[in-house]
């Protein structure tokens, strides 16, 4: 989904000239900093889910897990403040919505999961960064399905691409977090038992 996004939607970032500059002017200081905190979640959030990275390299896995924080916890105000921009550039008062449910989201399962872990509850921290990172790709979802489906210049499907994303997401990490338990607890069958 990354490399897909990075060449469908945001290969403007390599075209100074590109006419999406000209939209982004009024709050484009602001998206620098939403964009370096958000690309630390969604990039270095999968390296966090490694077992093996977690456990040869503890100290950096910390360290990584305290730049997913940062880059949540500053990506999403940042993301409300750019589609406040939005809407008054002419978006729906339903993207500002959506816009706040999604940092509200993001910042609540991830300061979650960090006050867990901050506790020593790892079990629960792990359940929550899952929920959290399910809440961050969202970002992803959303340019990935609108391009596949063709709705790239759609803003009435976008919005709704928007919201059914959103509404899956804690949903779909809870999914995760039952199937990789149930994995976990299955009876192993012998043979000829």
């Amino acid at each position: 989904m990354i490399a897909y996004v990075i060449q469908h939607n945001e290969s403007f970032l390599w075209h100074h000239d590109h006419p999406v500059w000209q939209h982004y002017q009024p709050f484009k200081w602001y998206l620098l900093p939403h964009g370096l905190a958000g690309a630390c979640a969604i990039l270095l959030g999968p390296l966090q889910f490694s077992d093996r990275l977690r456990q040869r390299y503890t100290k950096f896995h910390r360290v990584i897990g305290r730049f997913y924080v940062f880059g949540a916890l500053v990506a999403a105000p940042l993301g409300v403040y750019i589609q406040y921009f939005e809407e008054r550039l002419g978006a729906t008062r339903s993207f500002s919505i959506a816009a706040v449910a999604d940092a509200v989201l993001l910042m609540l399962t991830t300061a979650i999961a960090f006050g867990f872990i901050l506790n020593g509850k790892v079990q629960q921290h792990r359940q929550w960064m899952t929920r959290s990172f399910c809440v961050a790709i969202v970002f992803l979802e959303v340019r990935v399905i609108a391009g596949l489906g063709g709705w790239d210049g759609n803003p009435k499907a976008i919005e709704t691409i928007v919201w059914v994303c959103l509404a899956m997401a804690l949903f779909v990490g809870d999914a995760v977090l039952q199937l990789q338990e149930y994995l976990r607890t299955r009876p192993v069958l012998r043979p000829g038992a």
